[in-house]
């Protein structure tokens, strides 16, 4: 290196070190500028906590929403087979209404009573008032005690309180 390139790097060195203060400087001037206030922060704060509570509030209802989800869906998760399993026992009940067969009486009222344990009960429709979300009319009957249920077609069942299968009914007008 020739004398004239050491001048050069030199002065760009003093430069560089005169310009480095007042970078500083400006730095610090930056941060005392515009701090932000006490009332800000506290907003912010606020406004971050408001804004924690309603998702831990969304979480903790999705979480309730789930379980019951899963409670209602184990509930009713043998809806399909039960269904089929009434339609057995209304075959087998006309043929004991038409045997009489104590042997078939024995297994129809077992039969019965392990659907019971499983949550299916019999809607009770004879001689009640008419309830369209537990009975569908198939007929009206003239003569009788208006809105009464005159005679049952078609047993209805519930399962753990909701119906699954409405009782066909005639009705008195």
């Amino acid at each position: 290196m020739n004398k004239k390139d050491e001048k050069e790097t030199e002065r760009k060195e003093e430069g560089e070190l005169n310009e480095m203060p007042e970078k500083e400087g400006k730095l610090e001037d930056e941060k005392t500028e515009e701090p932000l206030g006490v009332d800000s922060k506290d907003e912010k704060i606020i406004e971050l906590t408001e804004n924690w509570k309603r998702a831990l509030a969304d979480y903790q209802n999705l979480k309730k929403r789930c379980e019951k989800e899963k409670e209602d869906f184990i509930l009713y998760a043998n809806k399909n087979l039960l269904l089929k399993l009434i339609s057995v026992l209304d075959h087998l009940e006309r043929v004991y209404d038409y045997l009489k067969d104590s042997g078939l009486e024995i297994a129809l009222k077992e039969f019965k009573r392990i659907l019971e344990e499983e949550g299916l009960s019999e809607i009770d429709a004879l001689g009640k008032e008419f309830n369209p979300e537990e009975m569908e009319a198939v007929e009206i009957v003239k003569e009788g005690e208006e809105n009464k249920v005159a005679e049952v077609i078609s047993k209805g069942y519930r399962l753990k309180g909701k119906v699954i299968r409405a009782a066909k009914v005639k009705v008195f007008k």
